[in-house]
This record gives structure tokens, sequence and C-alpha cells, in this order.
């Protein structure tokens, strides 16, 4: 099918489908057992100038934007999404820097990212402060030129591996969300430690850990635009960002969707093929339209924001919610599929469908997004009514 992409981005999608084989799939087994960070893995995003995809060129990327990022961890997802997540996670923690950095931040931290030297993540989630984003407790106290950060971030993607830290915390507590503020935080900072290493149910290629600030100093020129702003920073940042989730789920509804295929090929019952029953055919039939229903609405996302679209958060919300909802039906169904032998780990639709599932939780669950959708809704119905 012709999904209209440009010349770059069929060449990404070449490129990372060949990656995908050549360098995720022999080792999925082995990062989804240990849960080690697969730094063998990205270095060959960073030699294949993956992690600068969506990096303007001015600080060392390829110029791209939103849609090259989704096309490259859709298809890098395919075959491991916690292994594509290093990238994905990366472009949450820098969004916010491209979006309101100053030209001195970009100079001092795009580079090392588009270059894969740094990685980056996003220190929003905390234990009282998950969907309520305005929960936030950590805090942000003025001294000098300097910020003392005091607080705990929890289950921070790519904790403990990213030299580069977006942090929200509160410079202003009796404004509420109004009074957030946001922080880059380097990961030598004296007083910023990292918790233990979670021990997840899926994507466990990809390393979870708490962010812990105790009186950490951060220089005041790593605030991100002005105090207050720390709110907005998450809000926007996110609205960017959940294609990149959505395009993950994709990624793993596809894979598990061509393994099903495959094996159903394969295996043979009474005789034939169990492809060759009909009910099988509609389980395929079935996963497939999902797919590819929930591709389109990605890559609707992923362009209106590279156009420049005023009001991305509806149709943002959209693409995650319709891809994670995908994601875990169609894992699900090629479990079904592979009988018996879905359920066990040297198939791997099983991880597919753990890895599944936290795409429907992570940068907003899904409850959340149906609100975000409604809301918008709501008050588009209402402007159209005023006119």
């Amino acid at each position: 099918m012709d999904y209209g992409l440009s010349e770059q981005q069929e060449m990404i999608r070449d490129l990372c489908r060949q990656i995908a084989v050549e360098k995720i799939k022999p080792v999925r087994e082995h990062y989804d057992e240990t849960g080690e960070f697969p730094w063998d893995v990205f270095k060959a995003f960073a030699a294949a100038d993956l992690c600068g995809l969506y990096i303007e060129e001015t600080y060392g990327g390829l110029g791209g934007g939103v849609m090259d990022l989704t096309v490259a961890v859709e298809e890098l997802s395919k075959a491991c999404s916690g292994i594509a997540l290093s990238l994905a996670a990366t472009a949450l923690g820098t969004f916010p820097i491209i979006l309101h950095g100053s030209e001195e931040q970009k100079q001092k931290y795009l580079p090392r990212i588009a270059s894969g030297e740094s990685l980056a993540a996003f220190g929003l989630t905390e234990a009282e402060a998950g969907s309520d984003a305005g929960g936030t407790r950590t805090t942000a106290v003025k001294d000098g030129d300097h910020y003392v950060l005091n607080g705990t971030k929890q289950w921070i993607t790519n904790g403990g591996e990213a030299d580069v830290y977006v942090v929200i915390a509160m410079t202003n507590k009796a404004k509420g969300a109004r009074g957030a503020s946001a922080f880059i935080v380097e990961k030598d900072t004296p007083g910023f430690t990292f918790g233990k290493k979670e021990n997840k149910m899926g994507i466990r290629a990809s390393v979870t850990r708490e962010l812990i600030f105790q009186d950490c100093r951060v220089p005041a020129e790593n605030l991100l635009g002005r105090e207050g702003m720390g709110f907005l920073v998450a809000m926007k940042t996110l609205d960017q960002s959940r294609p990149g989730v959505a395009a993950q789920a994709l990624g793993i509804a596809a894979g598990a969707l061509d393994e099903a295929l495959h094996y159903s090929r394969q295996r043979r019952q009474f005789g034939k093929p169990i492809c060759a029953f009909q009910g099988v055919q509609f389980m395929l039939a079935d996963m497939a339209v999902a797919v590819e229903s929930a591709r389109c609405l990605v890559y609707q996302a992923a362009r209106a924001i590279d156009g420049g679209a005023r009001d991305i958060s509806k149709i943002s919300a959209m693409c995650k919610l319709h891809a994670s909802d995908t994601a875990m039906k169609v894992t699900t169904d090629a479990v079904q599929v592979f009988g018996g032998y879905g359920y066990m780990k040297e198939y791997p639709v099983e991880k597919m469908m753990r890895d599944a599932k936290i795409t429907q939780i992570y940068e907003g669950t899904n409850q959340i997004q149906r609100e975000v959708i409604a809301l918008a809704m709501i008050k588009e119905a209402a402007a159209a009514k005023r006119d």
C-alpha cells in the first residue's frame, strides 16, 4: 500500500527494517530475559544516524520531523518495542528542548543527542502525579544563580542510562499547575541519584528507574522558558510525543500480525494449514484491518504536527488511544492463533502481548486520552454553534 512516504522516509523505513532483522531480532530474547539496556543496538542506531531524525540540521540532526521518527519507531518495534524505546524515549526527553529551549540550550544539548553520544529522558511522573500532572511534589527553590531540587520522579524510561533529563518541579506550590517549571538536569549533577531498576512485565529491554533529587543544585540557565511554564512544557511535549508511543504500539501490532500470519501457514491441523480454516482467516482479517486503520491515524497525526497544525491535542490523543488498543487486541489474538505455543517464551508473540500493555498506560492512560478527545470535541462543537 502507498502511504505517501517521502523518499527519505522510505529510506528510513528500509534501513530500520534491516537493523530490526540483523541487529534486534537475534538479541531481543536475551534483553527481554536479562532486562539489560541494549547499548550495542543503540550504537547501531547512532551509526545509522537515527538519533537525529527529528532534530534540525543546524544542531547536527537530519532535519526531519515527527513523521520520520514515527516511521523508524514503527519499523524497529516490529522486532522489539523495548529496544526501540531507547530511541523513542530519548525523543520524549528531547522535545521539550526543541520546543522551549533557548538557542544556548539547543546548541549545548541537541548535537549530543543527535549524534547518539547522549540519551535523554523526561521526568514528569511521580507517585502522586501520574495522570494528574498538576499534582507534582518535586520542588525547585531559587538560590542565587541556581535552583535547588528536592523530590522523586517515578517510572522514568532511560533512567540512569540517559545523560540529559528534563524534569518538572514546583517553583511556586501556591499556584498549583501554574507554579510548575521545567529544568534540564545533567546526569552527573551532585544530589541527583537513581533508585532501583524496575522489574517490569514488558518492554524489559528498556530501563526504568526512579530519579531522586536531594538538594540538587541546577544552574538557573537550565530553566526551560521561564518559571511557571512547566505544565505547558509537559503538555506540549506529550502532544508532540504521543505519535511516537502510537508508532511503538503500531509496530508491536504489525509485528504480531506478521508472526501470526506466518505461523498460520506453517501450522497444520486436520491435514491442512490452520490458515485454511475460516475461524483463523476471520481473525487475521480483523487484525489486518485494525493495523491498517491505526497506521492511517498515526501517520495523519504525525503529518499534522509536522505541518504546523495549531491544535494537535485531539489527533495526538486519538492516534495513541487507537494504536495502543489495537496493539493489545492484535497481540492477544496472535497468541490465540499460535494456540499453546503462543503462551511459550520460545515464540515472540507472548512477549509482544506483554510489551503491548504499557502503551495503553504511559504518556497518558487511555482513559485520559478519551477525556482529552471528548473535551476537544465539546469545545469544537461550542465554537461551531457560536459561529
